[in-house]
């Protein structure tokens, strides 16, 4: 069965496709229309909906499953579908959400191998008393949820995949950087955006909930920093605590991003800047691997809307 970037440019479109996001809107003639994010495992794409009915707009909502038929397009150098006509899917066809759903590429039981490791290299006690606390609470959506709406890890177990992805840059950092504090570090790193676990509402037809637009993630894990202190009688203004508030709250690096306080460690600025990278590789690679080699990719906005090449050449093996 086709997917969604199994479509070339011009190419007839027929296919079952999850609604990820359904926003109606107002042309410039005062006629309305639905803007669609439509998804599958391959990836989402844009299409607008024109003439649309207020039934239309009932009918035709995020985490629901559609029939599609229209055309692969482009628009400014994005990939959109034209849409000729679309209906809900039927009972006997495949109408499960789930199904539609991308997902992080290591097996789920591999990635909670890979983190319990992490948790026996925090040897501060308050940290590791701390992000045990705070895990126990999260752990279940935490292996689920994606990292972000859009851009980067947006899929089903992307916040796990983007977090231990982080540990493992880190680890080889803190060899070359042997005065960094694992602890600190590993900390951070796993709490840094635990707080989407609440922020954003699912894997399914991902969106913001009404906290996460009103407090967001980076609030919110400082607020369960405290509260774990409270619960296990930790000394919130003992150093090493403040030390974890702050890589947390710094994550973002810069005022105008979302964080209260700009790095002042060694520890939050490699953290930010391990974020960075993980966020922008993920981007990358999901581009080009639609991308075929010896062309540029499609446009990706969170990157300055720039597109990126995809060599041609195979890389001598070792």
């Amino acid at each position: 069965m086709k997917k969604i970037y199994d479509y070339q440019k011009d190419e007839q479109v027929n296919m079952h496709v999850l609604i990820k996001s359904a926003e109606e809107k107002i042309t410039r003639t005062n006629k309305p229309y639905l803007s669609f994010v439509f998804q599958d495992t391959s990836g989402e794409i844009s299409a607008n909906y024109w003439d649309i009915t207020p039934e239309d707009s009932d009918l035709f909502k995020p985490g629901t499953v559609i029939k599609l038929e229209g055309k692969r397009d482009e628009y400014k150098g994005s990939p959109q579908i034209r849409i000729n006509s679309i209906r809900l899917a039927k009972d006997d066809e495949p109408n499960n959400p789930e199904l539609y759903v991308e997902r992080a590429p290591v097996n789920k039981d591999k990635m909670v191998e890979e983190f319990n490791h992490a948790l026996f290299d925090i040897t501060n006690a308050n940290l590791n008393r701390i992000v045990r606390f705070i895990m126990k609470k999260y752990q279940h959506d935490f292996f689920q949820s994606p990292a972000a709406k859009t851009n980067h890890h947006a899929f089903m177990g992307g916040l796990a995949y983007h977090t231990i992805s982080m540990l493992r840059i880190s680890r080889s950092l803190s060899e070359l950087y042997s005065d960094l504090d694992v602890s600190l570090l590993f900390s951070g790193i796993i709490l840094h955006d635990v707080g989407k676990v609440v922020e954003l509402s699912g894997p399914t037809a991902t969106d913001y909930t009404l906290e996460g637009k009103l407090i967001g993630h980076i609030v919110m894990i400082n607020e369960d920093i405290v509260r774990a202190c409270k619960e296990l009688k930790i000394d919130e203004e003992h150093e090493d605590v403040l030390l974890l508030k702050h890589v947390v709250l710094a994550h973002h690096g810069e005022l105008e991003y979302g964080s209260p306080v700009r790095p002042l460690i060694p520890e939050a600025e490699i953290i930010h800047y391990i974020d960075q990278i993980d966020a922008k590789m993920n981007m990358m690679h999901t581009a080009l691997r639609r991308t075929e080699p010896g062309e540029f990719s499609d446009k990706i906005w969170a990157m300055d809307n720039r597109s990126f090449y995809k060599k041609n050449y195979e890389n001598p093996s070792s």
